[in-house]
Formats: C-alpha cells, sequence, structure tokens
C-alpha cells in the first residue's frame, strides 16, 4: 500500500505566478474589465487599481509605484468623463439596493463613506428615497424572529435586551426600537 504521507510531504509547494507588467494600458484594462462586472464610485476603483500596482512593486523593487498612480489618476478622470464612472449614480443604485434590503440610514451611510461617497451625496439622495425606519425595523425583527415576532411572550419579555442590542446595532434609532419592541400581534403590519 502506498503511503500517502510522503507523497504530501515530498510535493514541490505551489509556485504564485509573477505578476504581469504593469503599464498604462494594463491598468485601463484591469479598470475596464471590473467595470463590465461591478459598478463603482471613483474613489473603490482607485482602491482596485492601487492594490494591483502595489502588488507588482512588491515584486519588482525598481518599478516606480508613483508614476503608475498617476497613470490611474489619468484612467479615472479618463472613466469619468466617458460616464464610465458616475459616483451619484453608484450612490443611487446602492441606496435602493439597501434600502429594498431594509438597512437603515446609518448603515447606508457608513457603508457609501467606505466607498468614497460623501456623507452630502448620501444624504441629498436619502432626502429623495422614502422609506420609514420602523417598517425597515419591524421587516428585520421578521427576518431574525426577534422582538414582536418571537413565539412565546415569555421568550420575548427573557430575550428583549438581546433584541434591543440586535437592532440598535443595525443602525435603527433607540426610540424606534423601543417602539417595535412594544407592539403585539394584532399591531403587526404583513409585508
Amino acid at each position: 500500500m502506498k503511503n500517502f504521507n510522503n507523497d504530501l510531504n515530498s510535493a514541490k509547494p505551489r509556485q504564485r505566478r509573477p505578476q504581469k507588467k504593469i503599464t498604462p494600458q494594463r491598468i485601463r484594462n484591469i479598470g475596464l474589465f471590473y467595470l463590465q462586472r461591478f459598478e463603482s464610485s471613483v474613489e473603490n476603483l482607485r482602491g482596485v487599481l492601487k492594490r494591483r500596482v502595489d502588488a507588482y512593486a512588491r515584486e519588482n523593487s525598481e518599478f516606480n509605484k508613483n508614476e503608475a498612480y498617476q497613470w490611474i489618476e489619468d484612467i479615472l478622470t479618463e472613466f469619468v468623463n466617458l460616464h464610465y464612472l458616475d459616483d451619484s449614480r453608484f450612490a443611487e443604485m446602492k441606496i435602493h439596493d439597501y434600502l429594498n434590503a431594509g438597512k437603515p440610514a446609518r448603515y447606508i451611510q457608513n457603508k457609501l463613506r467606505e466607498k468614497g461617497i460623501s456623507s452630502n451625496m448620501t444624504e441629498t439622495i436619502l432626502a429623495t428615497q422614502e422609506y420609514d425606519q420602523t417598517k425597515m425595523a419591524l421587516k428585520l425583527a421578521k427576518r431574525k424572529k426577534i422582538g414582536p415576532y418571537r413565539a412565546d411572550e415569555k421568550l420575548r419579555k427573557e430575550f428583549h435586551q438581546k433584541d434591543m442590542g440586535t437592532l440598535v446595532r443595525a443602525g435603527f434609532d433607540y426610540d424606534v426600537v423601543c417602539e417595535i419592541l412594544e407592539y403585539d400581534e394584532t399591531q403587526l403590519p404583513e409585508f
């Protein structure tokens, strides 16, 4: 019988494939390929491209990262002028998706800030959207079967603090959380 442990130990370690040379055209192609698959903000795409440049620079010490960063800025400007990148379009799409998922405004603002969208733009777009925090908190409570959606009154009282923490950590205002945790089965809306 063959000893598989010896085969595993004698196997050569996998070598990583070397990074392809970074040129302005390569950066442009990476950006276009990314945008074919995902909608992105300018800042998010900048981060994606910089990570690729940094990975190449780690393997090639003579490579000038600063020059490549300038190529990135030029390409981002070109993409904005061609309307491949549009922060307001990206923000509207993400806000719509987050609201449909029942996410609160605070959560949405934090996520978009991570993607490089300004708070002013997020607030402006949120102001045009119709959303009800109470309704969204109830959707989350229903999905997680907490608060008024717990099966038994005894469990509701026992897990009151835990349910409150779950909803507050999700980004809902304290007043809204207190309000929905006081609901009973007759007050629950149908979704």
